[in-house]
């Protein structure tokens, strides 16, 4: 029996991804549940496990190519049944249709000019791009211009600060779309679109001055690229610094992986994992979304931390569940296997999704302090940088002690400055006497 291999729905939102690797050829005989291929994602890049045990007969796609959700990508001849009749087979013939006598009066076809216009019309993608959980970044006035005058704001590219969009902009882009079609012409800027993936000046030919080699950006590039625009255009952030004494903790967690396995082996992240669900539980609204279409604040029970890994195709962000209900060595053994299986581009897309605050540690690999962008929906993420010996001075003498750079950004719309710097400092005070988290 032949048996068609389609793309799973692999996580909500997700419509099609690229094929980066094809690891079978026709020919080969393959098992149940065996990779076929792997496929990039917005969110990560997931394998299609072969559906049974077979004979590959057709690869329908390769490498670089894109499949949609529900396409057939491969056809797999399984033994001891009958081939299964495609749909063109069962379908019926459909009846011939009679052609219309010569002398029938012809359409006239539309002048050349309409002609012209009508092709370069449904060039264009004037629909609506986004909707619902956004609000774009202009004033009820502007927005009630860009209605009157038939425009999605969506697709307007604001000029001022953050990309708000002006009267000027809306009226601009009616400008411009109107010549592309009646000119014919291509557009004198690309195509804007409010989320993250905002139109730019249109670049030189950098050829003019020596070599250049252009390379297509990653799933995970583009998606970084589009929430992290975004997020910088609508989302008012302040950073908060501090840092906090580890000398003992720091002591401790060296002792505790000596005999640790290294599965479980204990690190600073996750310390902090525990540490911030215990200050997220104190300072629910740093565990929030700001609705501001309902014009609500979405305060959740849960808390799911993110932590920001480092993987070879870009940066990815698992999510750690229920952390306030675990324990430390659990949230150790937890972290360590789900940061392995997305640096070895094995978790899955749902193991991404459901975050309510982030934690992006780059002390293992330098620097003082560093301003991280926020996630949205999240309302605060919290970075953190490597540990110094400072001197300190305790009231009589400077002291040296181990000293832990922390940065805490945080949506301003939500949490006021004087929160933010209690929360910081909470955290502090819990990693210099982890016994306040008892208390």
């Amino acid at each position: 029996m032949a048996l068609e291999v389609v793309v799973p729905e692999v996580s909500d939102g997700v419509a099609a991804g690229t094929v980066i690797s094809v690891a079978v050829a026709v020919g080969d005989r393959v098992e149940e549940d065996q990779t076929l291929l792997e496929m990039e994602t917005d969110k990560a890049v997931v394998a299609i496990p072969s559906p049974a045990d077979g004979k590959i007969t057709e690869i329908r796609v390769g490498e670089g190519e894109s499949a949609a959700v529900g396409s057939v990508i491969m056809l797999l001849e399984v033994e001891g049944g009958a081939a299964q009749a495609s749909p063109a087979d069962e379908a019926p013939t459909p009846a011939l249709q009679t052609e219309e006598p010569a002398t029938a009066t012809a359409v006239a076809e539309p002048p050349v000019a309409e002609a012209a216009v009508a092709e370069m019309a449904a060039t264009l993608d004037l629909t609506a791009v986004r909707r619902n959980e956004l609000v774009a970044p202009a004033a009820p006035s502007v927005r009630r211009i860009a209605r009157d005058l038939g425009v999605d704001i969506y697709q307007v590219q604001g000029s001022g600060p953050g990309g708000r969009i002006s009267a000027d902009d809306v009226r601009q882009f009616v400008r411009e779309t109107m010549q592309r079609v009646t000119s014919g012409g291509e557009a004198s800027v690309p195509k804007a679109e409010f989320r993250g993936l905002h139109a730019q000046r249109t670049l030189p030919d950098f050829s003019r001055w020596g070599q250049v080699t252009r390379t297509p950006l990653s799933k995970v590039r583009e998606v970084t690229a589009d929430s992290m625009g975004y997020a910088w255009s609508t989302i008012p952030m302040v950073t908060q610094y501090d840092k906090a004494q580890v000398g003992p903790l720091e002591a401790f967690r060296r002792d505790y992986n000596v005999g640790a396995p290294r599965e479980g082996k204990l690190t600073m992240t996750a310390i902090l994992l525990k540490v911030c669900a215990a200050a997220l539980k104190a300072f629910p609204q740093f565990n929030s979304s700001l609705d501001l279409a309902a014009k609500e604040l979405v305060l959740k029970e849960y808390v799911h931390i993110g932590v920001a890994v480092d993987t070879p195709n870009g940066l990815l962000v698992p999510v750690v569940r229920d952390v306030a209900e675990k324990g430390i060595a659990t949230l150790a053994t937890e972290l360590n296997v789900l940061a392995e299986k997305t640096r070895e581009r094995k978790v899955m897309p749902d193991e991404l999704d459901g975050g309510t605050f982030t934690i992006s540690n780059l002390g293992g690999i330098g620097g003082t302090a560093f301003t991280p962008i926020v996630y949205a929906p999240q309302v605060a993420i919290l970075g953190v940088s490597r540990t110094l010996t400072e001197p300190v001075w305790n009231g009589s003498e400077f002291v040296p002690q181990d000293m832990l750079p922390l940065s805490l950004t945080y949506d301003h719309r939500v949490i006021d400055g004087a929160d933010g710097a209690r929360f910081l400092r909470w955290i502090c005070e819990a990693l210099e006497n982890p016994l306040k988290l008892v208390m």
